[in-house]
């Protein structure tokens, strides 16, 4: 874990507990190339120091290693699955999927089923550029939503092929959905940094069979 202490701030001090805010007339929408789109929402969960320090305490975090260029390397975050069915570890993600889609379901089409989990530790923690269609179609659109606890951290977004990139500050509670083509026609990261930052976990809803 980083030397850098999270500091919470004085709302989540002055709240009992986690809540969600309203997503109707609250998320605006970044309408990208080739049919992508990204929805961004900063501070959607109020009282959100509850569910870091839970995140922190309670999931059974693992690290991984996977082969590069012929060699076997670390990957750099810890990860965690919770695949439809299982518990998630505070009540407000369970409310969180179920407000997305809620939300999303005329453009979703079916629910948001699995919640993949990566904890960034500190600045050296990243991960690289990609799309996530592993199970889905090169043709079949899908949407991940993002929900960020801890210390902000840019999200990186640029279209498959190569172009300029877009940036946008993930912080403590904030939202991002990327829905359309976003996934098949663009790819997201998030970079390493020097700067002295805290833990972060990311949390993403998938529909079924996308990873």
């Amino acid at each position: 874990m980083s030397d850098v202490a999270y500091q919470p701030s004085m709302l989540d001090f002055a709240e009992q507990g986690a809540t969600l805010g309203p997503l109707a007339g609250q998320l605006r929408r970044h309408e990208l190339s080739r049919g992508a789109w990204v929805d961004h929402l900063p501070g959607w969960v109020r009282g959100s120091d509850t569910v870091l320090d839970t995140l922190l305490r309670d999931v059974p975090w693992r690290a991984e290693r996977r082969t590069m260029y012929d060699t076997e390397v670390d990957v750099p975050r810890l990860l965690c699955w919770y695949a439809g069915g299982r518990p998630l570890p505070h009540p407000v993600l369970t409310a969180a999927r179920e407000a997305l889609t809620r939300h999303y379901a005329d453009e979703l089409g079916e629910p948001f089923v699995t919640a993949g989990m990566c904890l960034y530790r500190d600045g050296r923690d990243s991960v690289a550029w990609h799309g996530d269609t592993l199970g889905r179609s090169a043709h079949t659109d899908t949407m991940v939503a993002i929900v960020s606890f801890g210390s902000p951290r840019p999200l990186l977004l640029r279209p498959r092929g190569g172009g300029a990139s877009l940036r946008f500050p993930l912080g403590h509670g904030d939202l991002v959905v990327m829905g359309g083509s976003c996934q098949r026609t663009w790819e997201h990261a998030i970079p390493k940094t020097a700067r002295p930052v805290g833990p972060r976990v990311s949390v993403q809803f998938r529909p079924a069979g996308v990873a």
